[in-house]
């Protein structure tokens, strides 16, 4: 089964270009990390190692440590497609994340974005 290009993709190449939309917007390097981590259940400390290793998409999710369980509460369209009618699983999970790249760039509180999730202070 061949899976889409992205998949391939290593997260390191992707994950400049999140930092740069929320920078762009006034948000910061660590409200994008503390998304991934949300969503993934990564350590802000592996995340890094991650991304050093320019880890894939599909085995970044794949070796997530702990997927969100509040991210079926993840809605809305990112590149004109509905995240939560996509079928397959890991095209979903890289959906939820551009989706909660884009609230964070377009002002969205953070504990919205984390879907009610108290954000972490810094």
């Amino acid at each position: 089964m061949a899976g889409h290009r992205i998949y391939s993709v290593s997260v390191a190449s992707v994950y400049p270009h999140y930092v740069a939309k929320a920078q762009k917007k006034g948000r910061s390097k660590a409200e994008v990390d503390e998304i991934i981590c949300w969503l993934t259940g990564y350590s802000p400390e592996a995340l890094s190692d991650r991304l050093a290793r320019k880890t894939t998409f599909e085995d970044f999710f794949a070796e997530a440590p702990g997927m969100n369980p509040s991210r079926s509460l993840i809605k809305g369209v990112v590149c004109g497609i509905r995240v939560e009618e996509v079928e397959e699983p890991l095209m979903r999970e890289i959906r939820y994340l551009d989706k909660l790249i884009d609230e964070l760039a377009k002002g969205k509180a953070m504990e919205k974005i984390l879907r009610g999730s108290p954000a972490a202070s810094s």
